[in-house]
């Protein structure tokens, strides 16, 4: 689990095919902040814009470590296949503050950056969600983008999708990957964890229990 809360900016570094096929996955390798890794150990789960991946291996001395994504879950990302930065989460510990929301580290979609502008001291960044997730969008709940945990100020539907205004403030501009997208960029999402809950229960029939015999 985690909280949407970017503890550090990494950098994919090196991306090398796990095999010939398009079934075959990537191995990468990530640098990070120097000290980052002092208190991660192999298996660990660290989030890579928001999509939940296992440390294989790590060099803390270089501040490095690597993660094995499969084909499967690279068909159902943006961002993991080219050098570049992401934003990095390490796992929720029990004790720690739950600062943003709880945020599974599963991507259940991608969407388009369709603005991304300065507006005051702030900057607007409206992301075009895929249709299915819209029922999921709502004013002042909560949507992860490429792992950051934001509000949603607005909603649109359109034809094409859900339309969501989100609000930037300087320090999450500064201090996480987000700054560096423009229009058209493909973003990971992940909708709130009680709204897919509820959506679950609202649409299944419920359990017709046996009288004793």
């Amino acid at each position: 689990m985690f909280t949407g809360i970017i503890t550090g900016v990494g950098r994919i570094a090196a991306v090398h095919a796990l095999g010939s096929s398009s079934t075959h996955g990537k191995r990468l390798t990530i640098e990070c902040p120097a000290g980052y890794l002092n208190d991660v150990g192999l298996g660990d789960s660290i989030a890579l814009n928001g999509a939940c991946m296992t440390v294989t291996s790590l060099d803390t001395a270089k501040s490095q470590f690597t993660i094995d994504i499969s084909a499967e879950s690279l068909s159902k990302t943006a961002g993991l296949t080219q050098i570049g930065q992401v934003n990095l989460e390490k796992a929720l510990r029990a004790n720690d503050r739950l600062g943003g929301h709880l945020v599974s580290g599963h991507v259940d979609g991608v969407g388009t950056v369709t603005h991304f502008a300065q507006a005051g001291e702030s900057w607007e960044l409206r992301v075009l969600a895929p249709q299915e997730l819209g029922k999921f969008l709502a004013y002042k709940g909560s949507l992860t983008v490429n792992g950051v945990s934001l509000t949603v100020n607005r909603i649109q539907d359109l034809q094409t999708g859900c339309e969501a205004s989100i609000n930037l403030i300087p320090h999450t501009v500064e201090n996480t990957a987000l700054g560096s997208l423009t229009t058209g960029a493909p973003v990971n999402l992940e909708i709130d964890l009680i709204a897919r809950y509820v959506e679950r229960m609202l649409n299944t029939q419920p359990i017709q229990l046996k009288d004793p015999q």
